[in-house]
């Protein structure tokens, strides 16, 4: 091996090359060698890398405070963390985000990397560990088991922010075709069965409800997200930190992510507990969930054209057969079950993941934490995708509508509180048998006149609360 090519390191296991212009290390290259497993890199979760920079900072400063190392070492390793949380030499992060060893290695491409650049920082060549120390100085009084736990409570925290943002804009959409469609009457349905009429505008609302209540649940996530064991080092007793470093470590931390971090109360618990994870999973998946039944609405809503339900259309995206001209598919609310499907199989996996922890430390985070990326950041982008490539151009079909409306059986439950519940019964199956609409029956019988009936069937009297128009009436006139 050509000695320009490569450096050569040494490790409990032995002498192993690496790559000459390498900022990583030969625990790291024994790491990529090990775990094959699905080609993507930790580098693949910015987040997460960003966050193992931000805590290697915060202890840095911390240790340097407390006399444990010099300022010369902590200001070098602080420049270099600094540089790697602006997104500098993220493609050294190589270990494959699926790893056994409970993030070690992780946490050792982390403390090479930066240990690498704080070495050229200080003027000397990668790898001469005998200047700076990935292990005794970017990792002093800490353990893979506090730092890398840490790390990744930060990068969720940061990830379940931009979530709730991305949450945002799809409600405003909704929001806004609510306010779009409230004057438009329409045919309520219970178990695909026409129910009692409701307005559009109505329909729209509650999707955005229903996104407004689980943005909320994800804001309770916070504070259990934002309780680290830093500190902790091994198995919870602060073995190797010194007193003081927990509290230093965590308030320089805390100013550096600009997040409300707090020190978990017991850390021998913390260290050994994924609950935390397991809540939030739950939580993404009833967003999923949610989500997904909202899809399956606008998909039924939008079936047709001619064939279908046909009261809403999507706007189009893209062709949608290979042999049927002028098809068109609704692929974006398509994209976001299949999200859903993919967040409901990942919570299962992160579930079996932290039931799987022993004693002291689960050794399972890894897997927990590629799940739980997946997840959060397929939501995220899933959110947006709905929000501009489908809500915002969706139009109603009124005169569909309108007709369903006209025509609906369901008519009659508005007329109960005036005509009862027999002879609205049997308006009902009257009409079912004839053909003709609930109006005309009522009209021809002598029930109500013109007048009375049109304001118990106005949209205000059939749909309120929550409508705008008061005016407008379903028409009377015998169906043709």
């Amino acid at each position: 091996m050509h000695p320009k090519t490569h450096r050569i390191e040494h490790d409990l296991l032995g002498d192993k090359p690496v790559p000459a212009g390498a900022y990583h290390g030969v625990h790291t290259v024994r790491a990529a060698a090990n775990f094959p497993i699905t080609g993507l890199p930790i580098a693949r979760c910015p987040e997460l890398i960003k966050a193992l920079a931000c805590v290697k900072e915060a202890a840095a400063l911390a240790n340097q405070e407390l006399g444990l190392l010099s300022r010369e070492r902590a200001d070098a390793i602080v420049r270099a963390c600094q540089e790697i949380a602006a997104g500098d030499l993220h493609d050294e992060f190589i270990v494959d985000a699926i790893q056994g060893g409970a993030g070690t290695s992780t946490n050792m491409n982390a403390n090479e990397v930066i240990a690498n650049r704080a070495l050229e920082l200080l003027g000397y060549e990668r790898g001469r560990y005998e200047h700076l120390h990935p292990n005794d100085d970017v990792n002093r009084s800490q353990s893979t088991n506090d730092a890398y736990p840490t790390a990744v409570n930060i990068a969720t925290a940061w990830m379940l922010q931009g979530l709730a943002e991305a949450m945002t804009t799809l409600q405003d959409a909704f929001a806004s075709k609510a306010a779009e469609f409230a004057d438009i009457l329409k045919v309520g349905r219970t178990q695909l069965q026409d129910a009692v009429p409701m307005t559009l505008g109505q329909e729209f609302g509650a999707y955005a409800v229903m996104l407004e209540e689980d943005r909320a649940r994800l804001q309770e996530c916070l504070p259990l997200i934002t309780e680290i064991n830093l500190g902790a080092t091994a198995v919870g007793t602060g073995l190797n930190a010194p007193p003081g470093y927990a509290e230093a470590a965590r308030a320089h931390l805390s100013r550096i992510t600009e997040l409300p971090l707090v020190a978990a109360p017991n850390l021998v618990e913390a260290t050994q507990d994924a609950g935390a994870f397991v809540h939030v999973s739950g939580v993404l998946k009833r967003i999923a969930v949610k989500l997904s039944k909202t899809c399956n609405d606008l998909r039924l809503l939008a079936s047709g054209p001619r064939a279908g339900l046909g009261e809403i259309t999507l706007p189009p995206m893209q062709a949608g057969s290979s042999i049927m001209p002028g098809k068109i598919n609704p692929v974006i609310p398509e994209v976001v079950n299949q999200v859903a499907f993919e967040v409901i199989g990942n919570d299962v996996t992160i579930t079996m993941a932290a039931e799987a922890g022993q004693l002291q430390l689960n050794a399972f985070e890894p897997i927990i934490v590629h799940s739980l990326h997946k997840s959060i950041s397929h939501l995220r982008a899933a959110c947006m995708v709905l929000a501009e490539r489908c809500i915002t151009g969706i139009t109603a079909n009124r005169e569909t509508l309108l007709m369903s409306v006209e025509n609906s059986i369901g008519l009659a439950t508005a007329l109960n509180p005036r005509l009862g519940y027999a002879t609205t019964s049997a308006l009902a199956a009257d009409a079912l048998v004839s053909g003709r609409s609930i109006a005309e029956l009522v009209l021809q019988q002598g029930l109500l006149s013109a007048d009375e009936l049109a304001a118990l069937l106005s949209p205000d009297a059939i749909a309120r609360p929550g409508f705008r128009r008061v005016a407008a009436s379903i028409s009377t006139e015998p169906m043709e």
